[in-house]
């Protein structure tokens, strides 16, 4: 399917990013707003003219937390108390901000993550049954 022809859905999102290893956003035709979700309507000038818009999938470390109280998918992926795992707000290379988990820091040791790192989309982790943004340091 055509990038032309997916709809602008989280399910559109996730396939591109699940099938075709792409971060895609929206590009607000009228005004040029890039927005890192799938929105059928600007944020900013509330045009419906907005096409797929393919990011790097590179950015850097805006903030993060690690968590140790991990729900169960989590657990499954071996994440823990004595694993802590750490999301992030990333600041995509282009512009927006995301939400992803990163992997590839020590969540034990969260003095050792920097605000401002480097980032990389890795869909490598990424769960079918979870789906989510997955960052690591570049």
């Amino acid at each position: 399917m055509s990038e032309n022809s997916k709809d602008f859905t989280g399910t559109s999102y996730f396939a591109f990013l699940k099938d075709e290893n792409k971060l895609m956003g929206v590009r607000c035709r009228a005004c040029g707003r890039l927005s890192a979700l799938p929105r059928p309507v600007c944020t900013a000038c509330h045009s419906g003219d907005v096409e797929w818009h393919e990011f790097t999938g590179r950015g850097a470390l805006a903030t993060f937390t690690c968590i140790s109280a991990a729900p169960s998918s989590m657990v499954q992926r071996g994440y823990g108390m004595k694993n802590p795992y750490c999301v992030a707000v990333v600041d995509l290379e282009e512009g927006p901000r995301v939400s992803a988990l990163i992997v590839g820091v020590d969540g034990s040791n969260p003095q050792d993550i920097k605000t401002g790192m480097p980032l990389v989309l890795d869909t490598s982790e990424l769960d079918p049954e979870n789906p989510g943004l997955i960052f690591r340091p570049a």
